[in-house]
């Protein structure tokens, strides 16, 4: 494979940040534009993140005298050092989609990190072990953009990712509806502890716009490309409530979940174990050999014992058993600002990498 160059839009913010931890040394991907608010542009990196880093390894030295670009002003600049770029900008809505159609229109193509687009028909939302058959809707997208290389991809928001690789291989049973319950980490919002000292000793029961993603994206992942768009699913139903809890890193969900066809335990646990998506099978730099991971132990998987398995991106699971109402629950785990937000649109460009959408 090719190195890229890339550029990350929104560099100085949490998952901006991880993106870089990410990219440091990635086998495909050479970082060679870094750019962020225009508060922000013409400072090194290192001074204009100043004492924001969130993690606890430094900011890679590759980075810190890098000059900070102007997202929105340096657009024709980047445009000549980058083959593609990811975007992880902290904006409203409206200024979000008007900005990555930008990059896309100057034959940029935008690995998106942002929600702005999740519902755009023509982008696709991509869990790439999931539905990476939805990249088709790409040629369709270029033709109402009129671009040749320009176009967006986005990934699904960080929670689905406790919860939907798990749903997916049941789907062959016939899954009627799930409930779902998130415990959602500070590193969710941003924050850490130091910076959210209202979740210590809390849970806050309620996450702006997250329930509402919860229930609807999966339909769009489940969906199919027709006519150049993709059309939603109509089932299963999924109902959901979000809590941010106090967790420094990774998501967890109690699922509940009844089918039409009712599998037996073993079934289900032999349906994930066996489960392998496209990246499993294409061997990208940042697929997990073992996706999906069953613990027997009663007490896994745990945040902190299990969020980074398989370097944070598989998903694990634990305590199946059966339900007095739905036929079955579990629990899910993983690691949001790995899978479930960086790592997981680092994992979607090597697809796209992989199937030429870059070329």
């Amino acid at each position: 494979m090719k190195k890229f160059n890339v550029g990350v839009i929104g560099a100085t913010g949490m998952v901006g940040q991880r993106f870089l931890t990410l990219l440091e040394n990635h086998a495909w991907f050479n970082v060679t534009a870094l750019a962020a608010s225009a508060r922000s542009a013409g400072k090194s990196y290192e001074e204009a993140v100043g004492n924001k880093w969130a993690f606890e390894t430094p900011i890679p030295e590759k980075f810190k005298r890098m000059t900070v670009l102007d997202a929105e002003a340096d657009i024709d600049k980047i445009q000549g050092l980058v083959d593609f770029v990811f975007c992880a900008v902290n904006m409203d809505k409206a200024k979000i989609q008007a900005l990555e159609e930008v990059y896309a229109k100057r034959e940029i193509p935008v690995v998106s990190n942002n929600s702005a687009h999740r519902f755009t028909p023509d982008v696709p939302m991509i869990i790439p072990e999931i539905n990476a058959e939805h990249l088709q809707v790409i040629d369709a997208q270029r033709q109402r953009l009129g671009t040749k290389r320009g176009f967006i991809a986005v990934k699904s928001n960080c929670s689905l990712q406790s919860y939907v690789p798990l749903l997916h291989p049941l789907k062959k049973f016939n899954i009627q509806c799930a409930a779902v319950c998130t415990y959602q980490a500070i590193s969710g919002a941003g924050k850490t502890f130091e910076t959210m000292p209202e979740i210590i000793d809390n849970i806050i029961p309620y996450i702006g716009g997250e329930e509402e993603k919860s229930e609807r994206e999966p339909l769009k992942i489940w969906g199919e490309v027709k006519d150049g768009k993709i059309t939603l699913a109509d089932a299963p139903v999924i109902t959901a409530q979000c809590l941010r809890v106090p967790v420094s890193d990774g998501h967890t969900a109690a699922v509940f979940v009844r089918f039409e066809n009712k599998p037996s335990k073993e079934e289900i646990l032999q349906a994930w174990s066996e489960f392998k998506g496209e990246p499993q099978k294409l061997a990208l730099p940042s697929a997990p050999e073992q996706f999906l991971k069953y613990f027997e132990e009663d007490n896994r998987p745990q945040a902190k014992l299990d969020r980074m398995q398989g370097n944070g991106m598989s998903v694990t699971a634990g305590r199946l058993r059966e339900d007095v109402f739905f036929d079955y629950k579990f629990i899910g785990l993983s690691h949001n600002t790995l899978r479930g937000a960086a790592g997981g649109a680092v994992l979607l460009a090597e697809l796209l990498a992989a199937k030429g959408y870059f070329d």
